[in-house]
């Protein structure tokens, strides 16, 4: 079958099933636990790490998938009768998995169409521009148009979230702008921002209710939102954010779901996010 095919990194924080319907291939990372090494989705799962990470002294960290792995994925692609591929990462300011997708992408030019584009985001924001890349593909949009409505909707992509902890994020040397809040008194909760691909500070608050509030004001001061996602590290509290929005966001209009180990490891536990699609630019 012919058509344009999307690739994308299992920090989408899509589900098999999710992928499946829309004929996404997911290329895993690694997770690492001290001297021991997972692939991301295939050998464990975000249960199983979560709670691996409340039990090991050691804090996880990952691994980019090697070119070798994309190159794989691209030539499935092919083997479909995909005309051309459309691969959609991570932050390439949080991660390396962009060079190996550019480095498989040149290993197979004058093979395959691979087209390689930095979602310049992560977890529901980069899941949401290759769900809608998946969409318009299936329609059968060229890779000219998926190209234009993936470039569209980086640009109208938010992400913020509440930290329980910044120790994952300082370890894990992702901590970029918001470096300066370590060292801050324990009772503050960190806010970030993911919106231009790296890690900023967006707020501090001394409480957890106070974080969830400063989220929710960040949202109603935004224009046009859609697309929203809330997304959580096994957050106990979760419900109690969603009730405080849902007087504008009802639960059948969020998008749902658990942040994966890829950016669990960095976010920790009891991480909650949400991303967004703004009107305009």
């Amino acid at each position: 079958m012919s058509g344009v095919r999307i690739v994308t990194d299992s920090a989408c924080d899509l589900t098999s099933g999710e992928a499946s319907d829309l004929g996404i291939e997911i290329v895993p990372l690694s997770i690492r636990f001290g001297s021991q090494e997972f692939t991301d989705r295939e050998d464990l799962s975000v249960e199983e790490f979560y709670r691996r990470m409340a039990e090991s002294s050691d804090l996880p960290a990952t691994a980019a998938p090697s070119p070798g792995a994309f190159e794989e994925a691209f030539r499935r692609a092919a083997a479909t009768g995909a005309d051309a591929v459309v691969c959609i990462t991570l932050s390439g300011g949080l991660s390396a998995t962009i060079e190996s997708a550019h480095n498989a992408a040149r290993s197979l030019e004058g093979e395959i169409d691979v087209r390689v584009v930095d979602s310049r985001t992560l977890t529901a924001g980069q899941g949401t521009v290759v769900r809608q890349a998946a969409l318009a593909a299936q329609d059968g949009a060229s890779v000219d148009d998926v190209l234009v409505l993936v470039d569209d909707l980086v640009a109208r992509t938010r992400v913020y979230a509440a930290l329980d902890t910044l120790d994952n994020l300082k370890k894990g040397g992702r901590i970029g702008g918001a470096a300066h809040l370590v060292g801050s008194m324990l009772s503050i909760k960190p806010l970030i921002n993911v919106t231009g691909g790296t890690v900023e500070e967006a707020s501090k608050q001394r409480t957890r209710k106070k974080a969830f509030a400063w989220l929710r004001d960040q949202l109603y001061k935004e224009q046009g939102v859609t697309h929203l996602s809330v997304y959580d590290g096994e957050a106990p509290d979760v419900g109690e954010f969603l009730e405080l929005i849902a007087d504008r966001f009802p639960a059948d209009q969020i998008h749902t779901g658990r942040i994966g180990a890829v950016i669990g490891a960095h976010g920790g536990p009891r991480v909650l996010g949400i991303c967004y699609v703004v009107e305009g630019h």
